[in-house]
């Protein structure tokens, strides 16, 4: 059984499927996107440098522009952010930039899963059903999601 997250209804992600900015972070792994959602100091930055130290790729901190191509929800980095990374306390870095990539997964940073083993969830993005996760409170989160891109999840 699947649960429709709340951003499914907003705003940003609209009933068709033209271009939106979002106000999120992405990574890619592997061909394989994640999405980052979350409010200004939830912590998006930070795990997406937790995930480029494991080997993932940045394709854009803190807006990400989603377009469809083909039946698929691409990401891809402003212009202006492009190859660019807030780390709090440090300051902005420089990434090698990464192209656009397909989102395959997205983590809502202003959630916090509470079950030990939650159900599955999705969000809809330019009415595309992409699978969905909260944060997690624990230090193999960041871990936790690269397997999720690497092997997805176990029925």
């Amino acid at each position: 059984m699947t649960h429709r997250s709340d951003h499914a209804a907003s705003p940003e992600d609209g009933t068709d499927n033209g271009p939106r900015t979002l106000h999120a972070t992405t990574v890619c792994f592997a061909g394989q996107g994640l999405l980052i959602l979350g409010a200004a100091g939830s912590g998006k930055s930070s795990l997406a440098l937790q995930l480029l130290a494991y080997g993932a790729d940045l394709v854009s901190d803190d807006r990400t522009i989603v377009t469809d191509r083909e039946g698929v929800v691409f990401a891809t980095a402003p212009t202006a952010l492009r190859g660019k990374i807030e780390a709090r306390g440090i300051g902005i870095l420089a990434v090698k930039p990464a192209p656009a990539c397909p989102v395959v997964l997205v983590v809502d940073m202003d959630q916090t899963e509470e079950a030990r083993l939650p159900p599955e969830r999705e969000i809809t993005i330019l009415t595309h059903r992409i699978p969905l996760l909260y944060k997690a409170e624990n230090a193999a989160f960041s871990a936790a999601v690269l397997q999720f891109l690497r092997g997805g999840r176990c029925v």
